[in-house]
């Protein structure tokens, strides 16, 4: 009952509050980002959602768009600004995807959404991670983050699918805070956030 007709219910008016609350902080970061990333506060990416069709994520733009002699673009580490730095530590590049929690393309909690380019990779069991809408945060991201191998990422992901309840759901969502205050899982030794996935990692 849950899965099927509260949790999208509950969702639309957590994230429309959410963003009443998380307002002046949503404008301070976007005027900051603005000034830094040359009018470019967000960052807009084609993510598959639920049962894989595509939308458009919202996020704020933590990296700016420097390329190097040939037009390249520069590694993540040597673009990312300060502003970036400190708005990704403290999980507030994650604020905008409010708005696409209220269109019904996320979550406030479920898998997260990945890359399109990852579908073909996928095994079968793997796929049933879009079953539901994916989230801004989710199961896996309390257990690991991009510390944990993506194989077992993707075991907690389907893990989450078939153990979806409201008390799941609070119990992830008050972890979420935890691991927010202590920074914890934001980044895989040696990388900004997490090596991309290949199908066998």
């Amino acid at each position: 009952m849950y899965k099927y007709f509260f949790k999208r219910s509950f969702d639309f008016l957590a994230s429309l509050i959410g963003l009443v609350i998380f307002s002046p902080i949503f404008i301070l970061v976007t005027i900051g980002l603005f000034i830094v990333n040359q009018g470019k506060p967000f960052f807009f990416q084609a993510r598959p959602g639920l049962q894989g069709r595509i939308f458009k994520i919202i996020k704020f733009k933590t990296m700016n768009d420097r390329k190097d002699a040939n037009g390249v673009l520069l590694p993540d580490a040597e673009r990312l600004t300060s502003i970036g730095a400190f708005v990704r530590k403290t999980s507030l590049d994650e604020i905008p995807q409010l708005v696409n929690v209220l269109k019904g393309d996320m979550a406030l909690i479920g898998p997260r959404p990945l890359l399109p380019q990852y579908l073909p990779l996928y095994n079968d069991v793997q796929k049933r991670r879009h079953e539901v809408r994916p989230g801004i945060t989710g199961w896996a991201q309390v257990n690991g983050r991009n510390n944990i191998s993506w194989r077992r990422k993707f075991e907690l992901d389907v893990w989450y699918v078939d153990n979806i309840s409201l008390i799941l759901d609070v119990k992830i969502y008050f972890l979420t805070i935890k691991k927010v205050i202590i920074r914890e899982g934001i980044s895989q030794e040696g990388q900004v956030t997490m090596e991309g996935f290949n199908g066998k990692n």
